[in-house]
């Protein structure tokens, strides 16, 4: 005997994207500012000598400069 399908109530949202992260760098250097669990974090770029990190910013800001990095090297492997 066949059951039938669910459906879904009209008032339900509709299933959006998720949010755009942040890519997998070997030079990233991310501190958390608050307490554990509240997403605080200050993001630090230390490409290409690991000597002078280059502030990025909160995680908002600076992922949209990770993600148009054009070094593709530093990326890790699953993340290419």
């Amino acid at each position: 005997m066949a059951l039938p399908l669910p459906v879904a109530p009209p008032d339900a949202q509709p299933q959006t994207l998720a949010p755009q992260r942040i890519r997998r760098c070997t030079f990233r250097r991310m501190s958390n500012l608050g307490r554990a669990g509240d997403g605080l974090y200050v993001v630090e770029c230390l490409y290409p000598n690991r000597r002078r990190p280059l502030p990025l910013g909160d995680l908002e800001s600076a992922t949209p400069i990770c993600n148009a990095c054009t070094a593709a090297h530093i990326f890790r492997p699953d993340e290419d």
